[in-house]
């Protein structure tokens, strides 16, 4: 909003959540209307064939290809019958494969076959598509099937043994792959690296094509990067997107030793043409994706590529204000780049690049409404104390300004590095609940849960009119306890969740512990909260004792917590922790309403889970069957620990 920093006391108001970045693309990919090719006849496809023109799929083989691909997903997993439709469903494919690939519906369907489909036949339709790679890649429909056929790898390469065998004994007289499967199958994406190589600026510059590089890179590098297969969408802010993305992991899979020395040579070609990387939006994505796969694959190389990115931009023209790289902080396209850069460095070229170039600057990057989010992921790779001293001293006095100029990422991102290297934990928690506006008077303390929950300061939360200047008032338990807790944003979960994970957590649990049971059936059933009760309940500074002291206000409140989506699931967290003790009560107080937890579809999830008939026919066989995994439990727990 681009509030300045208020005094202690000044009248409080809500923290903004989080601003827009203003990257959305300015399009879907689609053309523009009335510029769409449509089918031409068969007669006029005779006469003119040219890759312009979009093959045509008539109705009846859409038709047929629908039919088959239901039958398929109704078939059984095994047996010769279901062998035999996917071999006649994929010759028909590889008859079709390009007016497949290039018809929308059709497009959708092939891919789903695609997972159906063993080596060879897979082969045979990436061979018909390679024909026509260019127009395939670069066509709005045709790059997905691309990338699916791409994805089929890690199952192929995983399978290759066993289909070579067999096909082997099935079809002899067949001619491709004449060296073997799995060589055909390396031929295969080598060559179509080879292609992409020979063009590879148009390609990754290519609105459509930039996702089968970015696809091709994983596949090389034997690494699926689930965040770039499956971005968050929706109206939520791009802060939270972030933290949504950032919860994805990637999924590794083995590749041939060709792979990795390929992907090395095509990630080579970013440094041919290095400022395009930089400063085009379509292409820098590619570029972002391989710095993310050769951390993982190749790290020297992501060093050097690294320094290479650093370098060029540190060069470029100077700012009065500093360092030329602040300037590339601040623009849409750099600092998406900058931010990957950023999460990938080793700590002591991290430090070099603070001293070189961040430092002394650190609160003008917080302020910006786009350099704010490189300086997050700056936060989110700083590991040593050495660096955390400096970043600290320099940063934390301005945390309220940042929060009122809604960048509570950055605030979040330096409790998150507090966290992770142990240190300044104490003096971030103080700053905290000065800018909430909840360290003074200190029974006003007890309240800091539900305000960074919400991301709301004291005064705003709790409805009150201060004058600026005047002495704040107490905090008042009745109106407390009275209050319906707000809505619990998921930047104020993170925050809360780090807190939590703090060697002293104590004022947290104090704090917690103060909510009523209503209260703290709303934090679980909230989507974000109920990740909060999660880190109760898994954080090494949490005790026992006070674990159970926080958990006993939901006494009452089981039933409708087994009968919320997300309350459901912080149950089933809080039973599979539970003492013998604790079971039986949870199980008595599920049993008086067992009727509408069988009828509810979460809660009937519960009931099973905790053995709930037994438990209220069988009281004794039930308490033998608790003892039994308790003990089962404890054994496994020693042997992880081990």
């Amino acid at each position: 909003m681009g509030l300045g920093p208020r005094s202690p006391h000044k009248a409080g108001r809500q923290f903004p959540i989080g601003g827009k970045r203003g990257r959305g693309a300015k399009g879907s990919g689609r053309p523009p209307r009335g510029r769409e090719q449509h089918p031409r006849s068969p007669a006029d496809r005779g006469s003119e064939r040219n890759q312009d023109a979009h093959p045509h799929l008539s109705p009846e083989a859409l038709g047929y290809f629908r039919q088959a691909l239901s039958a398929l997903k109704e078939a059984p997993e095994a047996g010769e019958e279901r062998e035999l439709m996917v071999h006649n469903v994929l010759k028909e494919v590889e008859a079709q494969a390009l007016a497949l690939a290039t018809n929308r519906t059709g497009s959708e369907m092939l891919q789903e076959l695609l997972g159906f489909s063993p080596l060879k036949p897979l082969c045979r339709i990436w061979a018909a598509l390679r024909s026509n790679l260019r127009f395939v890649a670069c066509h709005r429909c045709g790059v997905h099937v691309l990338q699916s056929t791409l994805l089929q790898l890690p199952r192929l390469l995983r399978n290759t043994a066993e289909e070579e065998e067999k096909e082997e004994d099935e079809d002899e007289e067949e001619e491709n792959g004449k060296d073997g499967s799995l060589e055909t199958l390396e031929e295969l994406v080598l060559g179509l690296a080879s292609e992409v190589c020979d063009d590879f600026l148009f390609y990754c510059g290519d609105t459509h094509g930039s996702f089968l590089v970015r696809t091709l890179l994983q596949v090389l590098g034997g690494t699926l990067l689930e965040s770039e297969r499956a971005r968050p969408g929706g109206s939520k802010s791009s802060e939270t997107q972030r933290v949504i993305a950032r919860e994805y992991k990637p999924t590794d899979f083995e590749v041939p030793e060709a792979f990795l020395n390929c992907l090395q040579n095509l990630s080579s070609c970013f440094l041919k043409d290095i400022a395009v990387f930089i400063t085009d939006k379509i292409s820098s994505f590619c570029l972002q994706v391989a710095l993310q796969v050769l951390h993982r694959k190749l790290p020297q190389f992501c060093a050097y590529l690294c320094n290479a990115v650093i370098g060029y931009l540190s060069t470029r023209s100077s700012s009065a204000a500093g360092s030329p790289l602040l300037l590339f902080l601040r623009d849409q396209t750099s600092s998406r780049l900058l931010e990957q850069v950023l999460l990938v460095l080793e700590p002591p070229r991290l430090q070099s690049l603070f001293e070189d170039h961040f430092q002394g600057q650190l609160q003008t990057l917080a302020a910006h409404p786009i350099a704010n989010f490189p300086l997050q992921r700056f936060l989110d790779s700083i590991s040593t104390p050495e660096l955390l001293s400096p970043v600290f001293e320099e940063l934390s006095p301005a945390l309220e300004a940042v929060l009122a100029q809604g960048h509570p990422g950055v605030v979040i991102a330096l409790v998150g590095a507090c966290r992770r290297v142990g240190a300044y934990q104490a003096q971030v928690l103080q700053l905290l609940l000065e800018a909430f506006h909840c360290a003074e008077p200190s029974s006003r303390k007890v309240a800091c849960v539900p305000l960074f929950a919400t991301l709301t300061a004291y005064e705003v939360y709790y409805e009150l009119t201060e004058e600026e200047g005047a002495v704040p008032s107490e905090h008042q338990v009745e109106i407390a306890t009275t209050r319906t807790l707000g809505e619990v944003t998921v930047l104020g979960s993170l925050l809360l969740q780090h807190l939590l994970h703090f060697s002293a957590p104590g004022l947290i649990l104090r704090s917690l512990g103060s909510l009523t049971g209503p209260q703290l059936l709303a934090l679980a059933q909230s989507p974000a909260g109920s990740h909060i009760l999660d880190a109760i309940l898994s954080s090494p500074s949490v005790t026992h004792k006070q674990r159970r002291r926080v958990l006993q206000a939901l006494k009452g409140q089981y039933v409708s917590l087994a009968c919320s989506r997300h309350g459901s699931r912080v149950l089933d967290a809080i039973w599979n922790g539970a003492a013998l003790g604790t079971r039986k009560e949870i199980a008595a107080e599920l049993g008086e309403q067992n009727q509408e937890l069988i009828r509810d579809p979460f809660g009937h999830h519960v009931a099973r889970n905790v053995a709930l008939t037994t438990f209220l026919k069988r009281r004794e066989a039930w308490e033998q069957q608790q003892s039994a995994m308790a003990k089962r439990r404890r054994a496994l727990n020693s042997v992880l620990e081990d």
